[in-house]
C-alpha cells in the first residue's frame, strides 16, 4: 500500500469536488483496453480489487492510472525492416531511400503490433483534501506527467502547481551534511550524493558511508553541492530527498509496521488501516520538510 516514491504538488484550496464527483469525472476515461493497434491505451482504474474508482477514506481520496503498452522492441521492427528493404532493393534494383525506410519500418509496425505483448503498469494518486496536497507515486516525471495530463482532461479547471520551498533542498541538504546535523525529526542516513555545480557536473556518491563533515567541506569547497541524501523522519519512515524535492525509496520503519494498528480482521480492513496510516504518516512527514526547508514558497 505504502507509496514508494513521492512526486508532491500543490492543490489549490478552492478545489473541493465531492467523492461522487470526482469519480464520475474519472469515469469518462476510465481504463479500457486498446486495439490490436494502439501502442498505449491509458485510463482510471480502481486503486485496488474490490474498490471503485475513487477510494475515500476521513478526507484522504486514492484512484489510479493504469497505461497498457504493447512491447514491440526497437531491435526487432530495425531486423524485419532491414530484411524487407533488402527484398525491395532486389525488386527495383536501388537501395531504398530515408523516406522509404521510414515507411517500411512504419508498416513493419503496423503489422507486429497485433502480434506484440502488452504489459500494464498502475500509478496510484493521493489526494490530502485536509491539507491540499496531490501526491502521485512515481519515480520518474514522465510517469507523474502522464498522470497530470489525463487528470487535465477529466477536470477543467484542474488547480495544480508544482511545490516550492524558500531553501532549495540543495542548499539546505548540503548545510546539514556540513553541520552534520539535519533540523527537527529528521536523521541524516548513509547515502548521499553530490555533485559539481560547474558544467563538468562531476559527482561523489556514497553508499552505506557515514561522511564526516570535514570531508563535505572539502567537497564543497571544490563547488559541490548535495543533490541526494538519506534521511529518517521521527525515527518512523526512511527516504531519500533529491534536490529537485522529489521524496524516493520511502520505507516504514518497524516502530509503524508493529504499530497496535497494524492487525486487520480482512483484506478490506487492512487496506484501509494502511491507507490510513500512510497517509497519517507521510502528512506530517510533508508538513515537517516543508518547515525544515524554510516554509513553502508562495511566489516564485
Amino acid at each position: 500500500m505504502w507509496f514508494k516514491n513521492l512526486k508532491v504538488f500543490r492543490l489549490a484550496p478552492t478545489w473541493a469536488p465531492s467523492t461522487g464527483a470526482i469519480e464520475d469525472a474519472l469515469e469518462k476515461m476510465a481504463f479500457r483496453p486498446g486495439s490490436s493497434h494502439d501502442m498505449q491505451s491509458l485510463g482510471w482504474v480502481p486503486p485496488a480489487e474490490g474498490l471503485g474508482l475513487v477510494h475515500a477514506l476521513n478526507g484522504q481520496l486514492l484512484f489510479a492510472l493504469r497505461a497498457d503498452k504493447k512491447l514491440l522492441p526497437s531491435t526487432v521492427v530495425n531486423q524485419v525492416a532491414r530484411a524487407r528493404a533488402q527484398d525491395i532493393e532486389e525488386q527495383q534494383g536501388y537501395k531504398p531511400g530515408r523516406k522509404q525506410m521510414k515507411e517500411i519500418k512504419e508498416r513493419v509496425t503496423e503489422e507486429l503490433l497485433p502480434k506484440a505483448f502488452s504489459v500494464y503498469r498502475d500509478t496510484r494518486v493521493w489526494v490530502d483534501t485536509h491539507n491540499h496536497w496531490l501526491v502521485i507515486d512515481a519515480a520518474a516525471s514522465a510517469k507523474s506527467d502522464e498522470v497530470l495530463g489525463m487528470l487535465a482532461k477529466v477536470f477543467d479547471p484542474f488547480p495544480v502547481s508544482p511545490l516550492y520551498t524558500e531553501i532549495s533542498p540543495a542548499s539546505a541538504m548540503t548545510s546539514w551534511l556540513v553541520d552534520n546535523e539535519a533540523p527537527g525529526p529528521f536523521s541524516i542516513d548513509q547515502d548521499t550524493e553530490l555533485r559539481s555545480t560547474s558544467e563538468s557536473g562531476a559527482a561523489v556518491r556514497y553508499v552505506r558511508h557515514s561522511l564526516e563533515a570535514d570531508e563535505v567541506r572539502k567537497h564543497v569547497e571544490n563547488g559541490k553541492q548535495c543533490t541526494r541524501l538519506a534521511l529518517t523522519w521521527a525515527d518512523r519512515v526512511s527516504f531519500v530527498l533529491t534536490d529537485g524535492l522529489d521524496i524516493k525509496r520511502v520505507s516504514p520503519l518497524d516502530v509503524i509496521k508493529e504499530g497496535p494498528d497494524a492487525v486487520a480482521a480482512n483484506d478490506a480492513d487492512a487496506f484501509d488501516t494502511d491507507f490510513a496510516l500512510m497517509s497519517g504518516e507521510l502528512s506530517k512527514l510533508l508538513d515537517d520538510l516543508i518547515g525544515a526547508l524554510g516554509g513553502e514558497k508562495t511566489t516564485h
